[in-house]
């Protein structure tokens, strides 16, 4: 089957993982991703990281961070402050359909990589951009990552209980998420180019990305003027409300508002004294004595093991779900049965498991790869095939450290 960005070129000049995980996500659907990197340097994510003891270098000493936003993509060292190496990346922004950027609009103009620029070398392109908070204001130009998306958003009030800290969700879930986008408006912008055949400048932001997660956050207190308040475990609805069992794992579950399937409820949690309760036989009063609820169903979801919870509730037709540690979620067997982990044989690593493509079509195919090129790994290769120079050329381009 073929794979839906067949015949796309993209070319790329990003670094960490805001934005070129959008270009790892097109090639992941067929599109041919070329990474312009610094000669000698390239991405700063290839260096990896240390988190709390947590190494993420690979055994054949490659980045995992660089590996998770740039698999399937070719590498080409091309020094831009040189005048020959921005005609050669001209060059290639000739023959390609994206040209993609997250550096700071300040340092693409300077090196005559900005939109205007390239645009009138290729009339088609688009031009796709991820910056830390939008193209306009007082912080356009300001750099950002992930935990810079959570905080000015307000995400990190959307999680713990009131009186709380504010919370940081881990690991990269902002910038995940702004690359996902990032492919997004990329398939959008082509789409619009098939239709009317003209490029374009797109961008998106963390701060755009984050907010957007945050829409109902956000129109509450928009239309209402209230702030949404933090998860209160003891005194929210009891049925919308997570729960610790016997082994110490927990529930969540939540049930359709208008009490359907409060009688199921209470007779499985072996009180069916409460479905006639006078204080919880109505939503208003549950939600009136949620607390008393609350401490009740506490008691009751602590005598029994969270499997068997979930048996309990699978049979009579209840929403529920375990509360998994991310371990325990990429062992689940619905993941697995829906290909959201697949296996994948690494020529060098061999076998491992990776995250698969969340979207299933029933005509393309999707690839699944965690292979990612070594520094300028293609140089040669684009600049012959692509670009179309000799290897004379190349050879006085490596001369002159052009590339």
């Amino acid at each position: 089957m073929r794979k839906p960005f067949e015949g796309i070129r993209v070319l790329e000049l990003g670094i960490f993982h805001a934005g070129p995980g959008g270009t790892a996500i097109l090639s992941d659907m067929g599109a041919e991703v070329i990474k312009i990197e610094q000669p000698g340097v390239g991405d700063p994510v290839r260096q990896g990281a240390k988190y709390k003891g947590i190494g993420f270098r690979l055994a054949d000493d490659s980045s995992l961070l660089f590996a998770g936003a740039n698999r399937g993509k070719k590498s080409i060292t091309l020094n831009l402050d040189h005048p020959q190496g921005r005609q050669i990346a001209y060059n290639l922004v000739a023959k390609s359909d994206i040209f993609f950027t997250n550096l700071r609009r300040s340092t693409v103009k300077k090196m005559f990589m900005d939109y205007q620029t390239l645009s009138k070398i290729n009339s088609r392109l688009i031009y796709a951009s991820v910056t830390g908070f939008g193209t306009q204001g007082p912080d356009a130009d300001r750099g950002g990552f992930d935990y810079q998306g959570q905080g000015r958003s307000g995400m990190m009030y959307c999680f713990g209980g009131p009186g709380m800290p504010p919370l940081l969700g881990q690991f990269g879930i902002i910038d995940q998420a702004t690359s996902i986008m990032a492919s997004y408006q990329m398939a959008i912008a082509l789409f619009m180019r098939e239709r009317f055949g003209t490029g374009q400048e797109v961008d998106v932001s963390l701060l755009s990305t984050a907010s957007y997660l945050m829409y109902y956050n956000y129109l509450v207190p928009l239309i209402t003027g209230r702030e949404v308040p933090r998860h209160d475990q003891a005194s929210a609805s009891a049925l919308r409300n997570y729960y610790q069992c016997q082994d110490g794992k927990w529930i969540v579950q939540t049930q359709p508002p208008g009490g359907k399937n409060w009688k199921e409820v209470c007779y499985v949690l072996g009180h069916p004294e409460l479905v006639d309760d006078p204080r919880f036989n109505t939503e208003p009063k549950r939600f009136e004595n949620s607390t008393e609820l609350v401490a009740i169903f506490n008691k009751a979801f602590i005598t029994k093991p969270r499997d068997e919870w979930l048996r309990l509730f699978a049979e009579n037709n209840l929403i529920i779900c375990a509360v998994n540690t991310v371990t325990e979620a990429i062992n689940d067997p619905q993941m697995m049965e829906n290909d959201y982990i697949v296996d994948f044989e690494h020529p060098n690593l061999g076998h491992m498991r990776i995250p698969g493509f969340p979207i299933h079509f029933s005509e393309a195919e999707v690839g699944r790869n965690m292979l990612a090129p070594k520094l300028g790994e293609h140089t040669e290769s684009v600049l012959k095939e692509i670009g179309g120079y000799s290897d004379k050329e190349i050879a006085c381009f490596r001369e002159d450290k052009v590339i």
